[in-house]
């Protein structure tokens, strides 16, 4: 209250202005104080529709019943998280998003569970993502590739700053807000590793598997089309796919958070030539020639890009000791690729590729996906909802989370999302 007054003084606010901060403040305050008595369950929120499916669950449109709020539900079954080791990482996951708060970072307002699933209740960014938007586009130009890369760079400093290394920054992860801007999501691998950063899965199974001569043969067209028809199939996976992953992480000697700007480099490579620089028909394939990239990392000349996003992606793209952005981030930002561009600003300035939003829950920037029954308590679940509470696997203790902070609505466009277009 006492900060409240002293702001208010500071802005020179009239008698009546004052009284509707107070009243407002007020009822802020009494919603606080009744979300923090409240047990959140996945009956208090609708589900609107599935606008993501992934190896351990899916991703829903919800809004949350006594408020209207619309949200993104992360839903991780325990089943699958508990057999494929994930559980460090997804907890690793909500750490990280209840410690950043930051622009860049997708906000998570609260996490709880069931005796099923995890739940996470993040922001909802109807932008979608940049694989998404990607697909949707043969190449980007140099101009929206700046856009994009200059954001990103912003994004990964930010979470570097907090002591995280990412360590799978792909265009899945990269969100759009409904401005389309930038803003980061999955730190699942914040810690821990999943099988794609892991070298002996990639060893076992070499041996057995032929060269994949027909991709290599392939020109840049029919590769950038192969490389779109198998990418969705990827990101389904429960291996996911090397192709963006830093050699140094395969190795056994340790890396640091600079893995995360070679992630950015591939990235920069496929928004400019229409495909990573290392896909193959195999994430085996992929991953020899992630470790050969000295020799693999080439540009077609079919499709041709500046001197200076050649330099920066091959700067982005070696050796971890001699990579841009190892004395920090101002390296990065200083690039001549970069030049004109507005650091300070660049999340308030219009997006480089526009995001049409008719209302706060539209999804047309998600693709479709069926039902599914994730959802659905099983018989010997539903009939024991007290002991289910009292028997949460011990291993996902501490899981819940509340942020106090609202959301915008459904219905009609809000005014800040209006200014926008």
């Amino acid at each position: 209250q006492k900060k409240l007054e002293k702001v208010m003084e500071e802005e020179g606010l009239k008698d009546e202005e004052k009284r509707l901060r107070r009243s407002a403040h007020a009822r802020k305050e009494t919603e606080f104080l009744r979300l923090k008595r409240t047990r959140l369950g996945l009956e208090d929120f609708e589900s609107l529709k599935v606008i993501g499916r992934g190896a351990f669950g899916e991703v829903r449109l919800v809004q949350k019943k006594d408020t209207g709020h619309v949200y993104a539900m992360k839903i991780l079954r325990k089943a699958d998280m508990l057999e494929k080791e994930q559980v460090g990482h997804i907890r690793a996951e909500r750490d990280i998003l209840v410690e950043a708060d930051s622009l860049w970072v997708v906000k998570m307002f609260y996490s709880f569970q069931d005796k099923l699933n995890l739940y996470l209740i993040m922001e909802f960014l109807p932008g979608g993502d940049m694989m998404t938007l990607l697909m949707k586009k043969d190449t980007l130009t140099e101009e929206e590739t700046q856009f994009y890369i200059a954001e990103t760079v912003l994004a990964i400093d930010s979470i570097h700053q907090l002591g995280f290394i990412h360590r799978d920054i792909k265009p899945d992860n990269l969100l759009l807000d409904s401005k389309g801007h930038v803003k980061l999501s999955d730190f699942g691998l914040c810690t821990g590793l999943k099988k794609a950063h892991r070298t002996e899965f990639y060893r076992n199974l070499n041996h057995s598997l032929p060269s994949d001569f027909t991709f290599q043969n392939m020109n840049s067209k029919r590769k950038a089309e192969t490389w779109k028809r198998n990418r969705r199939q990827l990101a389904f996976s429960t291996v996911g796919t090397p192709d963006y992953i830093a050699p140094e992480v395969f190795m056994q000697t340790g890396y640091n958070k600079l893995c995360d700007w070679w992630s950015l480099g591939v990235i920069m490579y496929e928004m400019l030539i229409g495909y990573p620089p290392f896909c193959s028909e195999t994430p085996q394939e992929t991953y020899k020639k992630v470790m050969n990239w000295k020799e693999t990392l080439t540009f077609p000349p079919e499709v041709p890009i500046s001197e200076k996003a050649k330099d920066l992606i091959l700067r982005f793209c070696c050796e971890w000791e001699h990579r841009i952005g190892a004395p920090g981030v101002e390296e990065i930002k200083s690039n001549p690729f970069f030049e004109g561009v507005d650091w300070e600003h660049i999340r308030e300035r219009p997006a480089a590729i526009s995001i049409e939003i008719k209302s706060i829950d539209d999804t047309s920037n998600f693709d479709e996906f069926p039902e599914s029954d994730i959802l659905k308590p099983t018989v010997a679940t539903s009939n024991h909802p007290e002991t289910d509470y009292k028997n949460k696997d011990w291993v996902f203790i501490n899981y819940t989370y509340k942020r106090f902070e609202g959301l915008t609505a459904r219905g009609a466009i809000p005014s800040y999302m209006k200014a926008a277009k």
